[in-house]
């Protein structure tokens, strides 16, 4: 038997074990560093698969496959475990429990095709000829993010990751197909705050007054010219500022301002000149209107590159086991991750795994509608399982661009 057809059978095999997983992960979602619980259903499934596992990053946990004589590549597989802070609103049977707090952006997907990758390799244990470790990372969705306290920790270290994959759930793609690109792929992030200081007063005597509030408003136009004068047009580049607080009223102007927003882009060098221009800029706006800026901009990921000759071998890989019309060649994407620190140490190829309904508009990542077509989970397992297996031997190009 092809171990692409063996793969897909284990997949179809436990499949519907799988989806009593994710739903529980689903209706039980929890907080970055605080997946207490998940990070003890991850644990009692290994043990009971008799895989064997490490704690890291306080609740993530790293398991291991490996053969005896440990040859071959090292493989990384990454699924992070954290929820949002958003209030579900679907009308699943399987809906989060956990008032104000869901898993709006698929990562119990992620964790529970994780879990199946973890048995179907295990079933395959023979046959792997490298070591493979699987990554249930904490805390993606907030700063400093649960990546960099795993590389900080070094259990990727030894043995050392030759190449490290991960995937992430995507609505917009129909389920049964896979994004990928290579090269340029996910955008830095930065969160931007500012407090806007004038004289505030009576709204019917702005002649005695510093208005925060035009200041601010000016900011927020003027600084659009980060994007469209000083950023080289090949650059893709976002600044959008999503909260303004003035606390004023219909006739009064208040003394200070306070925004809120960020900053993306897909080149580190331009994003450190970029910092210094929006700080110059919003500076001299103020002063010029009799008011004060602090500013403060608290650097976020950084930007998320494919190794192309990684990502060239996965795409065929890919082709192999679900066919050429099933693998879409995704275009550039403006969120952020922070699996873009692992592809700063190790040769990466972070994918997109399709989640959505066919012929119906899906609702978004983050927001409280989100529902994932289960159909795809057998598609991610599988496939995933698929690569780890595929990439152990030597002929890999590494790069780290």
């Amino acid at each position: 038997m092809l171990l692409k057809d063996e793969i897909k059978r284990i997949a179809s095999d436990i499949t519907d074990d799988i989806l009593v997983k994710r739903r529980y992960l689903h209706q039980n979602p929890e907080l970055s560093f605080k997946e207490f619980n998940t990070s003890a259903f991850i644990k009692r499934t290994l043990d009971e698969w008799g895989i064997p596992w490490i704690p890291v990053a306080d609740t993530g946990v790293i398991a291991t496959l490996q053969d005896n004589y440990k040859t071959g590549k090292t493989i990384a597989l990454r699924a992070d475990m954290d929820a949002l802070p958003i209030q579900e609103e679907t009308k699943l049977a399987f809906k989060s429990v956990r008032q104000g707090v869901m898993h709006a952006c698929g990562h119990d997907l992620h964790v529970a095709s994780l879990l199946s990758v973890a048995y179907i390799l295990k079933r395959l244990e023979k046959k792997i000829k490298g070591t493979v470790k699987l990554i249930f990372q904490p805390a993606e969705e907030i700063l400093p993010g649960g990546a960099i306290k795993i590389l900080q920790e070094g259990v990727l270290l030894n043995p050392q990751v030759d190449i490290i994959l991960g995937q992430h759930a995507m609505p917009s793609i129909e389920s049964g197909k896979i994004g990928i690109r290579k090269g340029m792929f996910m955008a830095s992030m930065d969160e931007i705050r500012m407090e806007v200081k004038g004289k505030g007063g009576h709204g019917a005597e702005p002649h005695n007054n510093n208005d925060p509030v035009v200041a601010a408003s000016t900011i927020i136009v003027t600084l659009q010219q980060i994007v469209s004068r000083y950023n080289n047009p090949r650059t893709p580049t976002v600044l959008s500022f999503g909260k303004i607080n003035a606390n004023g009223s219909t006739n009064i102007i208040p003394d200070t301002v306070f925004l809120e927003g960020t900053f993306r882009t897909m080149d580190e060098e331009w994003r450190e000149k970029a910092h210094k221009k929006i700080k110059k800029i919003a500076n001299s706006i103020a002063r010029g209107l009799g008011c004060e800026c602090n500013i403060y901009i608290k650097k976020g990921y950084p930007c998320l590159f494919n190794c192309e000759a990684l990502t060239d071998k996965v795409h065929s890989h890919m082709k192999e086991y679900m066919g050429k019309t099933n693998i879409i060649e995704t275009d550039i994407w403006m969120a952020s991750e922070d699996f873009a620190y692992y592809a700063q140490n190790f040769s990466s190829c972070f994918y997109l795994l399709g989640t959505g309904y066919p012929k119906m508009t899906n609702p978004a990542l983050h927001t409280s509608g989100l529902e994932i077509n289960e159909e795809c989970l057998e598609t991610s397992m599988g496939l995933m399982s698929y690569l780890a297996m595929m990439n152990m031997d030597d002929s890999l190009t590494v790069c780290l661009d």
